[in-house]
């Protein structure tokens, strides 16, 4: 791989920008030249931010950032985070089951131009942006699970058992134009104990090396292929993979008290503000995805007392104001409030549960009429280890699920479902299909409608819908 070697001034601007730990690059364009060698840099990608703001990321074992080279021109990435060992605090798993998180890597970003047309660093391209997304790749639910707690180790040495990284390279050959990851990067929180050889030698807990195995590195064909949308799951909640989710993946700015370092501060590093990413106009109608961090909603009600309660309240509320930017709205969050999901009973059996009861009951209160703003048409998710498609006779949003991307399977709904069961007790369902293959799902743009795949790891088709305005027609196809 080449490598790039910065002149003087590039690099004490780097070298200042580390000591200042910015979390915005610098204006500053110079010249530089690229040389063979051995590169320290880990990972590479594309976040979209607020407005649409595409974020160049890299993740490096040296101790100064890299230049992000910009049609040819190069400017000094500023650091979002230092290489650290964060002391053990709090988390999902008892304390002898957790330990601290290590970081022996250097995170570092900058803003790209909206004319950029190409981009690289260290030698390694970078997918640029475009101004109309017409395709998209979905994914979600895609770490390897390892959890004491339910004595639940998945085979994350079996590529098949554990079948993330084969689902991305077939995904990775639709060539989208934008990823779009629904939340739960991460699972691997405890150690894989003897006994058990297909996850034997796992790295665990929460530093930079199970997010290599859980994601970096195995996601790196779509990393590579696509700039990402990122939706926060409840597995980056600050009692587990919070911090790494605020190093590497948020694309806000990192700030201090927002990182999950300590648990005294999570009531701030568990939450932030939904925003807004465009995608272009496509036949005369604009469209963009509204992200919502829903990390820490519980399956039921929040009290009206809890802080938590009047955080959401006042986040839907600007999910209502960030749809009036665009004619089609595309509401994405990790619970699905408009989806299902089965559990086994300790009675034997099945028990059929719908969607997220929290949300619901604090969307009533903004939305009475249809929980969601009249301004959006779909809402998609993860969670629930399913592919799952949901449509209703009624004026309520297409729901998809994408959950299935290769974290331990769900058990699927067994269709047709029985008469009357529905998400949400106002909304009239008419079609659903769900399938626990793991899978991707496209999104392509026509010039009216929306066509909606979903796929298996192999490239199957399994669901496909046409998706309009005021309707959505779905159809299973894999049997």
């Amino acid at each position: 791989m080449k490598q790039l070697w910065m002149p003087r001034l590039a690099l004490i601007a780097s070298i200042i920008s580390l000591a200042a730990c910015s979390s915005l690059a610098t204006k500053q364009a110079v010249p530089v030249s690229v040389k063979n060698g051995t590169s320290s840099l880990q990972a590479s990608w594309v976040v979209m931010g607020e407005n649409g703001q595409a974020i160049a990321r890299a993740i490096t074992t040296d101790t100064v950032c890299p230049a992000l080279m910009q049609d040819g021109v190069a400017q000094t990435m500023s650091v979002r985070a230092s290489a650290a060992t964060v002391a053990q605090r709090k988390t999902a798993s008892k304390p002898d089951a957790s330990k601290p998180s290590e970081f022996p890597v250097l995170t570092c970003e900058a803003p790209l131009s909206k004319t950029t047309k190409t981009a690289s660093i260290a030698g390694h391209d970078l997918p640029v942006p475009k101004a109309v997304v017409q395709k998209i790749v979905v994914v979600g639910d895609s770490g390897c699970r390892l959890k004491a707690v339910d004595n639940y180790f998945q085979p994350c040495n079996d590529g098949e058992k554990w079948a993330f990284r084969s689902m991305v390279e077939t995904a990775a050959k639709f060539k989208p134009d934008l990823v779009l990851h629904v939340g739960d990067y991460q699972y691997r929180e405890n150690s894989c104990p003897e006994g058990h050889p297909e996850c034997a030698g796992s790295p665990w807990g929460y530093g930079w090396d199970t997010w290599q195995a859980d994601f970096f590195s195995p996601a790196q064909a779509l990393l590579n292929a696509a700039p990402w949308v990122v939706v926060r799951g409840n597995h980056e909640s600050c009692v587990r993979a919070g911090q790494g989710w605020w190093r590497f993946m948020d694309p806000r700015a990192l700030q201090a008290g927002r990182d999950c370092n300590l648990d005294q501060d999570d009531m701030t590093g568990d939450y932030s503000a939904p925003y807004a990413v465009p995608l272009g106009s496509v036949g005369g109608q604009s469209a963009q995805f509204i992200v919502f961090d829903s990390s820490k909603v519980p399956y039921k009600n929040i009290p009206k007392t809890d802080p938590s309660h009047q955080i959401y309240l006042d986040q839907m509320k600007a999910v209502n104001q960030l749809a009036e930017q665009a004619d089609f709205n595309l509401f994405t969050n990790h619970h699905p409030i408009l989806g299902l999901s089965v559990e086994k009973k300790v009675s034997g059996g099945l028990d059929v549960k719908p969607g997220n009861g929290a949300l619901q009951d604090i969307m009533q209160e903004v939305n009475p009429a249809r929980l969601f703003s009249p301004k959006i048409q779909v809402a998609i998710s993860g969670h629930v280890h399913l592919f799952e498609a949901l449509t209703f006779s009624n004026d309520y949003p297409t729901q998809f699920v994408s959950g299935n991307g290769g974290s331990s399977l769900d058990i699927p709904l067994k269709t047709p479902l029985a008469a009357g069961v529905t998400p949400y007790p106002a909304a009239q369902l008419a079609h659903f299909s769900n399938s626990n293959d793991v899978g991707f799902m496209t999104l392509e743009r026509q010039s009216n409608y929306w066509k909606v795949q979903a796929w298996n790891k192999n490239g199957q088709l399994m669901t496909e819908c046409q998706m309009q305005e005021k309707s959505t027609q779905c159809r299973h196809v894999a049997e």
